[in-house]
């Protein structure tokens, strides 16, 4: 029997719960920002409702399957999640009950076109993101030319100075990106945000695909659906490839959580268990001599690679907070040496910074001299005056968020506010406008989806993921759904009422 972490021969098992992550100046975009708040793009059935060619093996499956089947098999998959245990809670309320994120069965299908484009585009994002967050902690070229300001930077909580003229094996800082995707119309996909810190939600991805082949073999049986299942083996060798030069033999891989309390503690053991990897806390790991060893029943092993869930802030409790105890003292000195590649970077941070996010278009072309496949949403910089004042001037049309936020919490969603709540948020933007970006709210395309009434489109975005090895990336076919179940609601995030629905991408 191999060694296992000393943390997880501690009987101390309460339900896992699960929550995944929720995530351009005002000259250029005040007239396309209308243009979003067009009628949603429905799907399944196009302009004028003709059916879409991707939909039409399952348009013909909905007719010949009678409603109480569909509702009948619903009710399975949702028996079959509360078995696996995967359920989240939400933070900061009063009862930390746990809830199990709603699963439709009503799978969303693109086709091989599609995802082609989409892939391009991932992967032209990543990269420049990766050469982004090099150049910022190294040379800051794209500060010199002045494409990026320099406050948005040196100012920025998430940026760490700790990380300047620092290295990282292979130069990879995002090793795992999560990009959310939404569509306007049959041919545009745009990025929404992007994931670079610690993406969550893969684990539903699995997940809702083993749920469907088992629930729905006839429907599979009418597709040729591209796999996902091999995620967790292309994960495990990006990982691998990005082992620290100091690695003398096949390089040993921990998957770092910040313990069972987390609200994402089930898909940090369920990602350790598909890797074949340990999972770790911080006490179960020491530094010495600047590299580190992991305590096992059988002694210490050094470690070369943590695919870390802990955000950056408790990482080391010598380097960052002292009042960490998710962390691990010395941790920092080691991955400064060279000893220990992190996945993701310590810094990345910035790259999810909605700020940054508006400059990614003059990032792409800078670092790749390509326009770049995938456009971002309109979005307004409310530290610029010009942005501000149009923002504070239409904030019942728009939607406002926070630089730093996530998960569908600390935003406006300006059409759907109260004068009260609207108010509030003047307020807060007038006090600390460069906290905040606003967009227009999106017409966000549709998909069947089973509700009490029946079959009713509901809003969906897609959360792809991207992995980054030592010479490769990759992009796995598919990704995470997420839909607003609410009538008439834009947002997904389960912590406010979303679900989730497979992915299928045809070959």
């Amino acid at each position: 029997m191999p060694p296992i972490a000393l943390s997880q021969c501690i009987s101390r098992w309460p339900k896992p719960c699960y929550h995944p992550l929720s995530g351009g100046s005002f000259s250029r975009y005040k007239k396309e920002a209308f243009w979003f708040m067009s009628v949603a793009f429905d799907e399944m059935n196009g302009p004028g409702g003709a059916l879409r060619s991707a939909y039409h093996e399952l348009s013909l499956w909905l007719k010949e399957t009678p409603p109480d089947a569909l509702e009948y098999r619903r009710q399975e998959a949702e028996l079959l999640f509360r078995r696996i245990g995967i359920t989240f809670a939400v933070y900061g309320e009063a009862e930390s009950t746990e809830r199990l994120i709603p699963f439709d069965v009503i799978p969303r299908i693109l086709s091989g076109k599609e995802w082609t484009t989409l892939e391009k585009g991932l992967k032209q994002r990543v990269k420049a993101l990766n050469m982004f967050l090099s150049d910022i902690y190294h040379g800051r070229d794209i500060l010199r030319a002045k494409i990026v300001p320099d406050d948005l930077i040196f100012q920025n909580p998430v940026f760490r100075p700790e990380m300047n003229g620092q290295d990282v094996p292979h130069d990879v800082y995002v090793h795992i990106a999560g990009i959310d995707i939404v569509r306007v119309d049959a041919d545009n996909f745009y990025v929404l945000e992007d994931n670079a810190r610690t993406p969550s939600g893969v684990s539903y991805m699995l997940e809702n695909r083993e749920i469907m082949m088992r629930l729905f073999p006839d429907l599979f049986a009418r597709h040729r659906v591209a796999p996902v299942e091999n995620y967790p083996d292309e994960l495990l060798a990006a990982l691998r490839s990005v082992a620290p030069l100091t690695s003398k033999t096949e390089p040993t891989i921990a998957l770092l959580t910040p313990g069972i309390y987390n609200s994402a503690y089930y898909e940090h053991s369920f990602l350790a268990d598909k890797l074949g990897v340990e999972l770790v806390e911080g006490r179960d790991l020491i530094v010495k001599s600047d590299e580190v060893f992991m305590r096992t029943t059988e002694g210490l092993k050094r470690v070369d690679v943590i695919y870390r869930r802990v955000d950056d802030d408790f990482l080391d409790p010598l380097t960052f907070r002292p009042d960490s105890v998710l962390g691990v003292p010395g941790l920092m000195s080691a991955y400064m040496a060279g000893n220990i590649t992190l996945a993701n970077a310590v810094g990345t941070g910035i790259a999810d910074d909605k700020a940054v996010y508006s400059y990614m278009p003059d990032i792409v072309k800078f670092y790749l001299g390509e326009e770049p496949i995938l456009k971002n949403v309109p979005t307004y910089r409310c530290r610029e005056s010009d942005d501000l004042k149009y923002v504070l001037d239409n904030l019942k049309d728009l939607v406002v968020k926070e630089v730093h936020g996530s998960g569908g919490y600390g935003m406006l969603i300006g059409p759907a506010a109260t004068t009260e709540q609207i108010e509030s948020f003047r307020a807060k933007l007038k006090k600390e406008p460069e906290g905040f970006i606003a967009q227009p709210t999106l017409a966000l395309s549709t998909c069947p989806t089973c509700t009490e009434k029946g079959l009713a489109p509901r809003h969906v975005d897609l959360r792809p993921f991207v992995l980054t090895g030592k010479d490769h990336v990759t992009v796995v076919p598919g990704g995470l759904t997420r839909v607003a179940l609410k009538e008439g609601s834009l947002v997904v995030n389960s912590s406010q009422g979303g679900g989730t629905k497979d992915t299928w991408i045809l070959e």
